[in-house]
């Protein structure tokens, strides 16, 4: 008889982040004859999560945590280990780390496997103290980009035979035919004269930043310059609103969030991502996939996505300016905005595809179950 090997994934809200689109990833592209997937989170709404659940992963959401130790979340994570007796616990996350590294050991799950998905330059000493704590009952710790692994080594001192890299992948693209778009277009009332920059993300502008590509447009004063936003978040009508006191309120196209982002994707001429801080930047890798050249800060993973004066360009965070300047220079030169598309792509295929990530993330579990001698114990 061949048992299934069962992994928990411990990761934070399920709603439209990068760490829940990985999860879905993994969902799709692991052998669902080999593997089962359940995930414990702290709230899960939206597309992604049923999505996740039509790909037969289990949700179970148990509130938001109040501090890192509160046993009583604790106790129901442990609750589900005893019940469901995984093979791997992935924690992802700060909270899912903690989920992870504290239910892993008192769970006694052979193997653990920590994930730092943020680009958490301004994490506080308390936290990383925490997460000192936490490495230690760990088998592995992934970095999703090479400077979030900076970090870890740097500032966590997570020892260099735990400490691995792998990188974000983007789901499989789809076809999108030629007439949906031009549909879409109409419906959006974009006209062939338009220029379009995109945008995709939660609409928390603290962290996204789009507000600082309204006012990069702005700056550039052409009326045909137009935003095509794809996203829902808690700070899309105060954005709207920023537009109307910029004048731009007929320049901000919102379509709110989409499961199928690949119309919009075709519809964009540049693509743009001003974050003040972003562990990897799933939507950059996504836009290149598309061909796009990318605009973007030079921060967390993004400054390892892109490469500057190749796929695109990468400006200082907190700066309209810059952005203004490397959007119009695209503008100006159609030939480099081709150009650094095709580069892009070229490189989005080799180091960011979905089929490699899902390869580096299962050799990772059946190493780490061989070398726990638990994998035996899985096969017939």
């Amino acid at each position: 008889m061949t048992y299934k090997i069962r992994i928990l994934h411990c990761i934070e809200t399920i709603s439209s982040g990068g760490v829940e689109q990985t999860r879905l990833t993994l969902a799709k592209w692991l052998d669902k004859d080999k593997y089962e997937l359940k995930i414990i989170c702290t709230w899960a709404g939206g597309a992604i999560a049923e999505a996740l659940e039509n790909e037969g992963v289990e949700l179970i959401p148990i509130g938001s945590f109040k501090h890192p130790f509160e046993w009583s979340k604790h106790r129901q994570v442990r609750h589900v280990i005893q019940d469901y007796k995984p093979h791997i616990i992935h924690g992802a996350i700060f909270e899912g780390m903690s989920m992870a590294a504290i239910g892993g050991k008192l769970g006694k799950v052979p193997v653990v496997i920590l994930e730092e998905t943020s680009d958490p330059q301004n994490r506080s000493q308390k936290a990383i103290w925490l997460q000192r704590l936490w490495v230690k009952t760990a088998d592995k710790v992934i970095g999703i980009a090479p400077a979030v692994v900076g970090f870890l080594r740097d500032k966590v001192h997570v020892p260099e035979r735990k400490l691995m890299l792998i990188n974000n992948g983007v789901g499989e693209l789809r076809e999108v035919a030629a007439e949906t778009v031009s549909k879409l277009r109409e419906a959006l009332r974009i006209k062939d004269t338009d220029i379009i920059i995109g945008s995709v993300g939660r609409v928390y502008d603290q962290v996204k930043r789009f507000s600082d590509i309204l006012e990069a447009i702005k700056l550039l004063d052409n009326p045909n310059i137009k935003l095509l936003l794809v996203g829902e978040g808690p700070d899309l009508e105060s954005l709207k609103r920023k537009a109307e006191g910029l004048g731009l309120e007929k320049q901000l196209i919102p379509v709110g969030y989409q499961e199928n982002t690949a119309p919009y994707y075709r519809m964009m001429d540049v693509f743009c991502i001003a974050s003040a801080h972003e562990g990897f930047g799933l939507v950059a890798a996504e836009a290149m996939m598309h061909q796009l050249p990318v605009v973007a800060t030079k921060v967390g993973g993004l400054q390892n996505v892109v490469v500057d004066g190749e796929t695109g360009f990468l400006v200082p965070p907190y700066s309209p300016q810059a952005l203004a300047e490397k959007i119009q220079h695209l503008i100006d030169h159609p030939e480099l905005r081709n150009q650094f598309g095709q580069a892009g792509y070229d490189r989005a295929k080799k180091h960011y595809s979905a089929e490699r990530y899902v390869k580096e993330v299962e050799e990772l579990y059946l190493g780490l179950l061989r070398e726990k001698g638990v994998l035996r114990h899985c096969e017939g």
